[in-house]
C-alpha cells in the first residue's frame, strides 16, 4: 500500500499579531474649543521594538505568498533580531525551509517555536506535523493532543486529523479512527482525514467503506497521485477493473512526470 503524500498536512500559522497596536502610546492633548487638538506620539522603546516586529512579520508573509522566498527570510531575520522570544519568526523560517525543500532544517525552528509558545494550539500542531513526518510518532501525538487542548484554539479539526494519520502511520489504528472521526465530525470536508480513513478501511479489508472515503476526499479537494492510486486499488479490489483503469489514466494524464512505472501498484 502506497503512504499518503509526507508533505505536512499542517498549515504554516504565522501570526502577525497586529491587532491592538495602532494607537497604543498615544495620549491626546486638551485644546481650547473649536481647535482641532493636537496628538504627540509617546511610545518608549519596547513598544516601537514590537511595532517594528510587527512589521516585519507582515512583510516577511507578504513576500512568502509573493513567492519572494529571499525577501521573506530577510524580513523574518529582521524580526528575530528584534524580538527573539516570540515564535512567529521561527514559523516562518520553518515554511521558508519546507518550501526550499529543507525539510530538515525546519524541525529544530518548529522546536523554538513550540518552545516559545507552549500553549499555541497552531505551533504545536505545526510541529507535531513535522515529527510524525519524520517517523517521531511517540514524540508527536501528545503534541497533538495538546494543540486541541490548548485555549482558543480556532482549527483543532487539523490537529485530529493529523493525529489519526500519525497514529495510523504508527500502527495505532483503534487511536487512529478515534482522532479521524473526532475531525470529521467537526470539518466533514477534512481532506487529510478522509485520506486517512480511506487507508484504514482498505487495510482492514473494508472496501465498500474505503470507495466511500476516497469519493468523499477527492470531492473535498485536488487529486494528489497517492489518493488516485489508492482509489485505483480500491476498485481493483471491488472487481471494477473499467474504474481501476480510469484512476490510472488520471494518474498518467494529471501527474506524468511520475506516472510510471510505478502507477501500476
Amino acid at each position: 500500500m502506497p503512504l499518503p503524500d509526507r508533505r505536512l498536512p499542517a498549515v504554516f500559522f504565522v501570526a502577525l499579531a497586529l491587532a491592538g497596536c495602532g494607537n497604543k502610546g498615544v495620549k491626546p492633548m486638551t485644546a481650547p474649543l473649536g481647535v482641532a487638538p493636537e496628538y504627540v506620539a509617546r511610545d518608549n522603546a519596547d513598544t516601537r521594538r514590537r511595532v517594528s516586529y510587527q512589521d516585519q512579520m507582515t512583510l516577511s508573509a507578504e513576500a512568502f505568498r509573493a513567492g519572494a522566498l529571499d525577501a521573506s527570510e530577510k524580513r523574518a531575520r529582521s524580526a528575530l533580531k528584534l524580538d527573539a522570544g516570540r515564535p512567529d519568526a521561527y514559523i516562518m523560517l520553518a515554511a521558508l525551509a519546507n518550501r526550499r525543500g529543507d525539510d530538515a532544517a525546519a524541525g529544530p525552528l518548529f522546536q523554538k517555536a513550540a518552545e516559545l509558545a507552549p500553549d499555541s494550539g497552531d505551533v504545536l500542531n505545526n510541529y507535531g506535523a513535522w515529527l510524525c513526518g519524520h517517523g517521531r510518532a511517540t514524540e508527536a501525538l501528545p503534541l497533538f493532543d495538546r494543540a486541541v487542548a490548548a485555549p482558543g484554539y480556532r482549527t483543532p479539526a487539523a490537529a485530529l486529523a493529523n493525529a489519526g494519520g500519525c497514529a495510523l502511520d504508527a500502527g495505532q489504528p483503534e487511536r487512529a479512527v478515534r482522532d479521524l472521526r473526532r475531525a470529521l465530525a467537526l470539518d466533514p470536508a477534512n481532506p487529510y482525514a478522509l485520506e486517512a480513513m480511506a487507508r484504514n478501511e482498505h487495510a482492514q479489508g473494508r472496501f465498500f467503506e474505503a470507495r466511500a472515503f476516497v469519493q468523499r476526499r477527492l470531492a473535498a479537494a485536488p487529486a494528489t497521485r497517492s489518493v488516485l492510486q489508492l482509489a485505483s486499488q480500491i476498485e481493483a479490489q471491488l472487481g471494477d477493473t473499467v474504474a481501476s483503469g480510469r484512476y490510472l489514466q488520471r494518474i498518467r494524464d494529471e501527474f506524468p512526470q511520475d506516472a510510471a512505472p510505478n502507477s501500476r501498484g
